[in-house]
């Protein structure tokens, strides 16, 4: 947990009173704490004696909004399976299995048990690590002993030096049934295997209309209501399970599984004001009789776990739905005169602090918004709908979903975690992420700098990609504050994933003679003059051709003898030429729109 937030008022706002970093503090330094006891009869002694009744848990949005694959899972991550994998990591705890699982233990698993291919494996390591709360510069270090391996070899040598928690890892490729296609649902019509699903997740009034069951917190909140069963039995210990692998009346689940279990879940108490990772809660000993630890045994009560965060399982404040209910509206967006569909704006940055900021946009019609702001730094960012339009967040960003959206450009900040593209036509995106994956796009162009392989999920038509090619004052110190370098960048290596989506005609890679350079059009304070990392040779000695053919044409023009009358003639003609392509190719929406309107001058900053 990376902080403690404040509870103000009736409504769910919060504000950071303490940091705290993931792991716990050496004993030494916190001082002795009691065998079952948990951080809050330390921290406050005067809450022994409060009502449990106002204890509050939600399920956490990350997880779900970044960390699960937005494709139906593999048929082996079913519980049957995963069932078999807790048990044989406990067995070869000796062998790097746990308590944390090494790469090459889970490259065994996952090739050998589960059957996946190395990729796919590497891919739900590698996703599943982006989670992990670290520091920028650990993130650079690790991106530099990467683009210094020469070969598959030095790579894959330097990959099994890494691990992850384990019990958490069982849970995050448990939640990738969130995306699992389930023919029942089907056939009654709240679901169907389309790539252009209409789908449900809450739009700007509180309302479900669409299915994103990433961004759908009350989705997130089913799902682990629905599958907590199967959440606490993946925790158990072998010994506390029947031979069929499952839990009974007298199980006991371990203080280790509920950390485990933290990953997902967080929570308060009311009065306390702050917000604590579930296994803090959870060991407080006025909830011990509710929730059946025990000092003796030092372990939970399998059956009065579950009833226990059943009872207190409840919205989360830090959600879509609370943003869009009680978060600030913003005018960053004008009324396009004519138009009957008025922008829509919302973020929760005044009441949370920055790990759980957001910021929802929509139905942004035929004009351009920019802004580098407070208010986007570290928020997960969803765009809606937004249609001819030219969008710039020049701000480090933790993740954007770009949805529905059709004709417009996206120039974004640093991306910590991923960008993701769904059921958009003609985008195009610039961007620097950690990682890029697309699903039902048909027409879009991706200029990015990424240090992983871009997914190209389902239902993808001719998808271009090219390297990055802009910059902004701010860029580098965003890209240094996300843990972003130049290198590696894997932007031209996309893989196809899902055996469905086997076919490469399905991108291609932009020719260096159609490519140009992207100005953004803003000043800003700052220091970066070039591209990060420049540009690679081909596309490079492309603008050099040009830029040779512009300087012997403006040689030719200079020598032609043109008269003064002449010169005149022939300034209106290729201002005329210059104007009609500015027509033909819709760039004239896109200067006009750069012109701030009287209305647009009163916007409020954000």
């Amino acid at each position: 947990m990376r902080g403690c937030y404040v509870r103000l008022g009736r409504e769910w706002g919060f504000e950071r009173c303490a940091e705290r970093s993931p792991p716990a503090l050496p004993r030494s330094r916190r001082g002795p704490r009691r065998e079952g006891s948990s951080t809050l009869d330390v921290e406050f002694p005067e809450l022994v004696k409060m009502d449990q009744s106002m204890v509050h848990l939600w399920v956490k949005t990350e997880p779900f909004i970044v960390g699960a694959l937005q494709i139906p899972p593999p048929s082996k991550f079913s519980m049957h399976y995963l069932r078999k994998m807790s048990t044989y990591v406990r067995t070869r705890a000796s062998e790097g299995c746990y308590p944390c699982l090494f790469w090459p233990m889970w490259r065994h698993i996952a090739c050998g048990k589960l059957q996946l291919a190395k990729d796919l494996a590497w891919l739900y390591f590698e996703i599943f690590d982006s989670l992990v709360e670290r520091t920028p510069e650990e993130r650079l270090e690790w991106a530099e002993v990467v683009s210094s391996c020469t070969s598959e070899e030095e790579l894959e040598k330097q990959r099994n030096k890494l691990s992850v928690d384990t019990l958490q890892f069982l849970l995050f490729l448990y939640i990738q049934q969130l995306n699992k296609v389930s023919l029942r649902t089907s056939l009654i019509g709240e679901e169907w295997p389309s790539p252009r699903d209409k789908s449900q997740s809450a739009n700007l009034t509180g309302k479900s209309t669409c299915q994103n069951k990433n961004w759908n917190d009350y989705t997130h909140q089913a799902f682990v209501q629905n599958h907590l069963l199967d959440l606490l039995e993946l925790l158990l210990d072998p010994d506390q399970l029947t031979a069929s692998s499952h839990s009974t009346h007298s199980s006991l689940v371990s203080p280790e599984a509920v950390r485990a279990l933290s990953f997902l879940i967080e929570g308060t108490v009311n009065k306390t004001r702050t917000v604590h990772p579930l296994h803090e809660l959870a060991l407080w000993q006025p909830l011990h009789a509710k929730n059946g630890y025990s000092k003796i045994t030092k372990a939970f009560s399998f059956s009065k776990l579950q009833a226990w965060l059943r009872a207190c399982l409840t919205g989360s404040p830090f959600g879509t739905s609370a943003c869009l209910k009680s978060g600030k509206k913003l005018a960053w967006a004008q009324q396009v005169e004519g138009t009957t569909k008025r922008a829509k704006i919302a973020c929760n940055a005044h009441m949370v602090p920055e790990v759980h900021r957001m910021v929802v946009m929509s139905q942004v019609y035929k004009q351009t918004l920019a802004k580098s702001s407070d208010t986007l730094v570290g928020a997960h960012v969803k765009i809606h709908r937004c249609n001819e339009s030219f969008i710039y967040l020049l701000s480090p960003l933790r993740s954007v979903t770009i949805e529905k959206c059709r004709n417009s450009t996206f120039v974004l900040g640093p991306v910590h975690t991923a960008i993701h593209l769904h059921s958009c036509d003609n985008v195009k995106v610039i961007g620097i992420c950690h990682r890029l994956s697309i699903s039902s796009t048909t027409g879009c162009t991706f200029n990015i700098l990424t240090p992983t392989h871009p997914l190209i999920l389902l239902g993808n038509q001719a998808v271009t990609f090219a390297p990055y090619h802009t910059h902004y004052p701010m860029l580098e110190d965003h890209m240094a504050r996300m843990g972003l370098a130049t290198v590696p960048n894997y932007w031209d290596s996309p893989v196809l994933v899902c055996k469905e989506n086997s076919d490469a005609s399905v991108f291609r890679l932009l020719p260096p003679n159609e490519f140009y350079t992207f100005v953004i059009p803003f000043e800003m304070e700052g220091d970066t003059t070039e591209t990060p990392g420049g540009l690679p040779h081909a596309y490079q000695k492309a603008l050099s051709q040009r830029e040779q053919k512009i300087q012997v044409w403006q040689k030719t023009v200079k020598e032609a003898g043109l008269t003064k009358d002449q010169r005149k003639q022939f300034q209106v003609l290729v201002e005329n030429k210059f104007y009609e392509w500015l027509i033909h190719t819709g760039h004239r929406q896109q200067l006009d729109s750069l012109v701030p309107s009287a209305a647009g001058s009163k916007q409020a900053a954000g």
